[in-house]
């Protein structure tokens, strides 16, 4: 800020130890004190003698400023009221190109980052779980893209497993040769409803063994596993995949091209294009060249069982390959790790994991420090919480998931009927579909990424939906009406000529511009804590600001064209940010509600 830049000139005159780089940084005043900004002199205080001394000098100087309307000092804190044009300059409004452009950091500032998110199994859809996960990672994607740092979106699908070898062997027993093309099922779905089969006989059969075998008392499900028909047969079909048994693998390869077009269908939904997609079947045995060097350099030893084994410390030891000489998860995750780096050379990885695997993404992370990875210092879990439904967890074995594309299905569904009842039947199908589509999956994502990563929460569909209220509709709603209110100054005539921002002097005027101004600190402070959800805060705020502005402060109708021109301004401005900001979450705008 100008005013800001003059200040600190002057306190490097008055006061030699003053710093060269600027110290103060203008914040939003307090509710109930008055100003627009309010700047903390505790920050300057050991260069200007003490707290009261810096707002003192602060005070006096920016009191005789020709763009200060007020200034007042609460202790350590100076409050100030800007002119209204020189507001409007500063919060960079007038010219919100600039003001969108300052969103990203110099270059020098800007990484390479590889994030990783989504990781679906090939033996079921995408659920409510995948949905979050899918949201953080491409808005953070999205956001690090915004601030200028490039990024390559990366997906490691699990296409092998005794898990999806449970989809396989239902299919092969009941499966009776169907297709989705046969039975019209998607892909994906249709692979789901065999490994819920799966999990359905095996559960009758251990119910049955348990009542044919006294000895099974106190073993678990997991333990009983290999003794049922189904289990032997599951790891024996797991075994010979790994061997490459020709039927086997034809089978694997028919189910798995069967979930990745309907895994392409969810991503298109949600707008999600990954830059690359590795394959747990194709990285799998990575990472044992790496046990062998951490051997040779001492950072491994080997049990008298011959399992190869990693002292953490307080962490524990973490076994890196079996007795067996066979690969745990860990193992490859080193290796997938290493072929990342190698692949892309980032400055930083992300991998967006649920809090499940918070300890394992620690071990990793340590392991590949003490191996000597230089670059081991910029591996980032981005952890997060559970997500529910009004009505409980999801279990996916026993088909008690919300389907991510069922989920689609019944939030556009939703929107479409909240958009077909405002429009009174003025509006031809295919409009209100299109609309209930962006406004419906807008508000689940918003809603989602509302939160704290970390944060377990419960998802409402309904509720995330309406126009009134802490919704991604709300601020939608909002970028929408700016939108009409400019097609019509548009018919009106009421653009031609220059803007007097000098005009707009209304609180609720300057509150707004305020708020706008802060936008790039915001998108900045989010990206450097990997977490959108302060950018949800954001808009919400400024739609809630635009709202009040709109109410207290006729636009169309304003006295006089010159001062209807300079609000339509203004609310130009507010709607470019919010769409702005939306479109950084991945959240569209329809051109109306």
């Amino acid at each position: 800020m100008k005013f800001l830049a003059e200040l600190e000139a002057h306190l490097r005159i008055e006061f030699p130890g003053y710093p060269a780089e600027n110290t103060l940084n203008a914040e939003v005043c307090p509710p109930g004190q008055k100003g627009d900004f309010t700047l903390n002199c505790f920050k300057i205080a050991r260069f200007c003698g003490n707290p009261v001394a810096a707002a003192k000098a602060v005070g006096d100087f920016l009191a005789a400023h020709e763009e200060i309307e007020a200034v007042e000092t609460v202790k350590a804190f100076v409050n100030v009221t800007l002119k209204s044009g020189a507001l409007m300059r500063e919060t960079r409004v007038a010219d919100v190109d600039a003001l969108l452009a300052s969103v990203a950091l110099p270059k020098e500032q800007c990484d390479k980052v590889l994030i990783e998110y989504s990781a679906p199994n090939t033996n079921k859809p995408q659920h409510l779980g995948h949905v979050r996960n899918n949201t953080l990672g491409m808005s953070l994607a999205s956001l690090l893209k915004r601030v200028g740092h490039e990024v390559v979106e990366i997906n490691l699908v699990n296409d092998r497993g005794i898990h999806i070898c449970k989809s396989m062997l239902a299919y092969k027993l009941f499966g009776n040769g169907e297709t989705p093309e046969s039975t019209g099922i998607k892909g994906d779905h249709l692979v789901g409803n065999y490994y819920v089969k799966f999990n359905s006989e095996l559960s009758a059969e251990l119910k049955a063994l348990r009542a044919a075998r006294p000895d099974t008392a106190g073993k678990s499900d997991e333990e009983l596993f290999g003794d049922t028909k189904l289990g032997a047969a599951a790891q024996k079909m797991l075994r010979d995949w790994e061997a490459g048994d020709p039927e086997v693998r034809a089978l694997w390869q028919k189910m798995n091209s069967w979930v990745f077009a309907g895994f392409a269908v969810t991503y298109e939904r949600m707008g999600i294009h990954f830059d690359h997609t590795y394959l747990e079947s194709q990285t799998y045995l990575l990472g044992k060249d790496i046990v062998q060097r951490g051997l040779d350099a001492g950072v491994f030893t080997r049990r008298a069982d011959n399992a190869v084994v990693c002292d953490l410390g307080k962490l524990g030891a973490k076994v890196v390959l079996r007795s067996d000489g066979t690969s745990v998860y860990i193992t490859q995750d080193m290796g997938t790790t290493l072929r990342k780096y190698e692949d892309y050379s980032p400055d930083a990885m992300i991998w967006v994991v649920g809090d499940e695997q918070n300890l394992h993404f620690q071990m990793l992370f340590t392991i590949m420090k003490r191996l000597g990875y230089a670059w081991a210092d910029k591996l980032f879990h981005l952890s997060y919480g559970m997500v529910n439904l009004p009505n409980g967890k999801m279990k996916s074995r026993e088909g008690t998931v919300v389907d991510a594309d069922d989920l689609f299905d019944e939030m556009s569904s939703l929107a479409a009927t909240a958009c077909r009842d405002r429009a009174d039947g003025t509006l031809a199908d295919d409009e209100i579909r299109k609309r209930g589509e962006i406004i419906g999956i807008g508000a689940l994502k918003f809603m989602l990424l509302k939160f704290n990563p970390k944060t377990t929460m419960t998802f409402d569909p309904a509720a995330s939906l309406k126009f009134e209220g802490d919704t991604g509709t709300y601020v939608q709603y909002a970028a929408t009406r700016i939108r009409s209110m400019q097609r019509k100054a548009v018919e009106r005539g009421l653009l031609d000529g220059a803007v007097d921002w000098e005009l707009l002097g209304h609180a609720t005027e300057k509150s707004l511009a305020v708020k706008l101004g802060f936008y790039p600190c915001v998108l900045q402070a989010a990206a450097a804590k990997r977490d959108c959800s302060g950018i949800v805060e954001y808009l919400l705020g400024v739609a809630k600001d635009f709202n009040a502005f709109y109410r207290e402060c006729p636009v169309l109708n304003a006295p006089s064209a010159e001062l209807a021109r300079a609000r339509l301004a203004l609310a130009e401005s507010a709607g470019r940010i919010l769409t702005d900001g939306l479109r950084t979450l991945t959240i569209s705008v329809p051109d109306a509600m």
